[in-house]
């Protein structure tokens, strides 16, 4: 069985959403990472509201670039 390359393809965000979970953060006057766990256990949040706080969370696990940690 072959196997595919490691590298992934970046992550497309339309540039007219980008952002938005962030400015709702910042109107409640919270952290990202603070506001999705809120909209997380929320059930009254919307559809939308909850895939934007689960992608905030899981883009927080992503490695950034820059010292590499040894």
């Amino acid at each position: 069985m072959a196997t595919k390359s490691s590298k992934k393809k970046p992550i497309k965000i339309n540039p007219k959403n980008k952002g938005k979970f962030t400015a709702s953060a910042k109107k409640a006057g919270k952290s990202v990472q603070s506001q999705a766990a809120a909209v997380l256990a929320d059930p009254k949040a919307s559809p939308t509201q909850k895939k934007r706080a689960n992608f905030a969370r899981n883009a927080a696990k992503w490695k950034k670039g820059g010292k590499k940690k040894k």
